[in-house]
């Protein structure tokens, strides 16, 4: 872990503030984060789009941002535009926006700018956004970055359409492709030939691709490979691979451990004008057959007709369908290479048309998503950039009967132009009379609430009805957009619900801060459920996620449930009677670690991070709340005999050990105990360990034992003068305290003087332990754990107990009502 002590709020090089991006450091880690630091961003256009990517882009911490447009507030910006008030309109966007925006992150200066682009101008920016931008300057402002090294996004919207343009220049380096774990495997064998062919353990696939770099260490035998610049390989198979020619190197004899190092990697791209004579489209689930190339050329001629008229086609109407058809055409005879197509779509691009005048803030929240984070990648050299254009259509979304149509008279004028555009009146007063319940206020409820605001959900008759247990935590703040500093403590539904008030004062929204689950069932009832139009999850765990789909199917209510992980995400949309259900499929388990290698037989990080889990758990929650239940459960007894295999044993010896020979009497038993138990982990284990195999063991085939994924370890000497061992020490004999409602410290040379007089037991490994190689052995070893194993258990009877228990001073009955842990 990295000290930190905040960001400077001037932007300059400083140590980031972990509390607040915790979460994003976690995915870009802190070098790219340092790179995003220094970057200076211009985003052009405060309509919808372009105050999602601000709203974005001022959360990921980014030097600084400034907001342009030289346009004023419209009665349809209201559709999408979540920082535009009713009061607002006839001011310039950007100038409304500013302070705003300057509330989500106190580290990021933002500015607003309504003057011109000029090329002057545009050299203070490492990033421009340009959005609600013409053709002419698209290419105009593009060919000028291009030619200074200035990285350049365009992202449009045009109703159910999204369009998005990414020129990084022509020597982008990318630092980490994907942001995935550098991969590791352990080594079998490395033969010696041109090129040399490695073998890794079959335990588990290696997961290398062709074109990877990998370095070695620990090899015993081929030493030539330990510690060599990073080799690239050729996947052979699941568990093999080749390198570099190896029939010079030494012998290899066994072991040794293969990384992947993730290398730069330069790429280059094209000018915006280049680009549109041979682009370059990124496939995705949302390009259908040739429709990317369809979409390209119908935003042209959407250029093109707003160029001519100096307005967009006209929502459904049919003259101005037909003029964008010709004008496509035009634009398509005129393409040359691979930007020309054999036939253009024309249902497709009359549907452009119709849709084209349209704002929709759910399309705008997607490009705006994809278009902040090129800006990441563009900032940090994270994760490999979109090449080069995207294109997205949600044409799903219109009715599905053949020949539909609107009339121009369907769209009336109101704060939902933007969406009434595209849908029409009707379903925008079926809109305000629904009645929403979303479960969660965190970083996907806040969005939903954001959107569910601006298309009006719940705007007339209808309600939004929010609930989540959590308050607001100053680490929320890096995602969680509704939120500012001062909300932090407060509870996240009811100041989520102000927030969207505030965006969209006719929506009606109720703040609720109960858990989901059986014990609110008296409130989320059958009334409750039966007056629902359906439900949203923004939930973090899967047991409340198949509680809510349970419900939903039980009460036949649609169900929209989403998740995130990092830079990924899912979506799923449940329609009774039309889809399956989230239960109806199930993610496989996560593999999980053999006891026998998590206990002696450790070899990667994970391991050691599961152990370290399983320790404290072991030593400061279990042990504890088990002797808790023991004095004040009658049916404790019985319903821990019950317990499978050794467990009983096991339990009760803890109960045992809790509240008769552990129980510390002051501070300096504390430190013993930690002392003690410092010894026996970190000594007398890996004495009794290797005593049982030593170093030079052979198995029964003549193999070395400590080899493969068996890496042999070495007993620790214990010394004050170490900070690790103190560092341990100190933390150890605090939660054993505090287990017991004693008074810890933190006193270093207090804590030495107590060790001093600490007397720990020499150890001598003894013959005749067993010690588990594998999980089978431990199973079949604790099924044959017998009913006559238990009577060590009861050598103090439960009478004894308590007496033992109140002759102890620090063992109350009210310190332990008082501390019930």
């Amino acid at each position: 872990l990295f000290k930190v002590s905040g960001m400077a709020k001037n932007g300059n090089d400083a140590e980031i503030d972990e509390g607040l991006y915790s979460r994003q450091l976690y995915v870009l880690g802190h070098d790219a984060m340092k790179r995003m630091q220094i970057s200076n961003v211009l985003i052009s256009g405060m309509r919808g789009l372009g105050v999602e990517i601000a709203k974005n882009v001022i959360l990921g911490g980014v030097r600084s941002v400034t907001v342009h447009d030289q346009g004023v507030a419209e009665w349809r910006d209201l559709s999408s535009q979540f920082y535009l008030r009713e009061e607002d309109l006839g001011k310039n966007r950007a100038e409304v926006s500013q302070p705003r925006l300057a509330e989500l992150n106190s580290y990021v200066p933002v500015t607003s700018y309504t003057g011109a682009l000029t090329e002057d101008y545009l050299t203070k920016f490492q990033v421009v956004v340009l959005t609600n931008s013409t053709l002419d300057e698209q290419q105009q402002m593009g060919e000028f970055c291009h030619s200074k090294g200035i990285k350049l996004i365009v992202a449009d919207t045009r109703g159910l359409f999204g369009q998005l343009f990414c020129d990084f220049g022509e020597d982008m380096v990318v630092y980490d492709t994907n942001g995935e774990q550098p991969l590791s495997a352990m080594i079998s064998m490395i033969t010696k030939d041109s090129p040399g062919v490695v073998t890794c353990l079959d335990e588990a696939r290696h997961g290398f691709e062709s074109g990877d770099y990998i370095t070695f260490t620990e090899v015993q035998g081929m030493t030539e490979l330990n510690g060599c610049q990073p080799v690239e390989i050729k996947v052979l198979g699941p568990y093999t691979f080749s390198i570099c020619d190896t029939s010079g190197f030494t012998d290899y004899v066994r072991g040794g451990i293969v990384s992947q190092v993730k290398m730069p990697k330069k790429i280059s791209f094209k000018s915006i004008s280049s680009s549109m004579a041979e682009p370059e489209f990124l496939m995705t689930d949302f390009a259908k057959f040739d429709r990317p190339g369809q979409l390209h050329v119908g935003f042209q001629a959407i250029h093109a007709f707003q160029k001519k008229h100096n307005h967009l086609p006209s929502p459904w109407s049919q003259a101005d369908g037909d003029e964008l058809l010709t004008l496509a055409k035009e634009v398509n005879s005129a393409q040359t290479g691979s930007a020309k197509l054999e036939q253009l779509d024309e249902a497709l691009i009359k549907k452009m048309s119709y849709v084209a005048a349209g704002d929709l803030a759910p399309v705008n929240a997607f490009i705006g998503g994809l278009a902040a984070q090129e800006v990441m990648k563009a900032c940090t050299g994270k994760f490999m950039p979109i090449m080069q254009w995207l294109y997205f259509d949600a044409l799903e979304c219109l009715a599905e009967d053949e020949g539909f149509m609107l009339t121009e008279e369907e769209c009336r004028s109101c704060r939902y132009d933007g969406q009434i555009a595209v849908f029409g009146t009707k379903l925008q007063d079926q809109l305000a009379k629904q009645r929403y319940f979303l479960v969660g206020a965190g970083a996907i409820g806040c969005e939903l609430l954001k959107n569910f605001a601006m298309i009006g959900l719940g705007a007339g008759d209808g309600e939004v009805i929010v609930t989540d247990m959590d308050t607001i935590e100053k680490s929320n703040l890096n995602r969680q957009f509704l939120f500012r500093p001062s909300d932090v403590t407060k509870m996240k539904s009811d100041t989520a619900a102000a927030a969207v008030k505030q965006m969209n004062p006719s929506i009606k929204i109720t703040g609720h801060q109960n858990r989901v689950g059986p014990d609110t069932e008296r409130i989320y009832d059958d009334d409750f459920f039966e007056g629902l139009d359906g439900v949203a999850n923004a939930l973090d765990n899967v047991d409340a996620r198949m509680y809510m789909d349970r419900r939903c199917v039980y009460y036949r209510k649609p169900l929209l449930e989403s998740g995130t992980l990092g830079t990924k995400g899912n979506v799923q949309v449940v329609i009774p009677f039309v889809t399956e259900s989230y239960s109806s499929s199930q993610d496989p388990p996560e593999k999980s670690i053999p006891i026998c290698t998590l206990k002696n037989f450790p070899n990667a990080i994970e391991h050691t991070l599961q152990w370290a889990r399983d320790e404290f758990e072991g030593l400061f929650k279990q042990p504890p709340e088990n002797a808790m239940q023991y004095l004040t459960d009658p049916k404790f007894m019985e319903r821990t005999l019950k317990l499978p295999g050794a467990q009983p044993v096991e339990v009760l010896e803890a109960v045992h050990k809790s509240i008769v020979t552990d129980c510390p009497q002051n501070w300096a038993d504390c430190v013993a105990w930690a002392r003690n138990h410092w010894q026996c982990q970190y000594s007398n284990n890996i004495r009794q360990l290797l005593h049982n195999f030593p170093p030079d063991q052979l198995t029964s085939s003549g193999a070395p034992f400590w080899s493969g994924p068996k890496r042999c370890p070495h007993p620790l000497d214990f010394s004050t003068s170490n900070e690790l061992h103190m560092d341990y020490i100190v933390a150890a004999a605090n939660l054993f305290a505090q287990t017991y409602g004693l008074q810890g410290s933190t006193d270093r040379a207090g804590v030495i003087k107590i060790l001093q007089e600490v007397d720990v037991p020499v150890f001598t490994p003894r013959s005749g332990v067993k010690i588990h190689v594998s999980d089978q052995e431990l199973q079949n070893s604790n099924s044959s754990v017998g009913k006559i194993q238990l009577s060590r258990c009861f050598s103090a009877s439960r009478e004894a107990l308590f007496k033992m228990l109140m002759m102890t001073p620090t063992f109350t009955w009210t310190s332990l009502w008082q501390h019930p842990t």
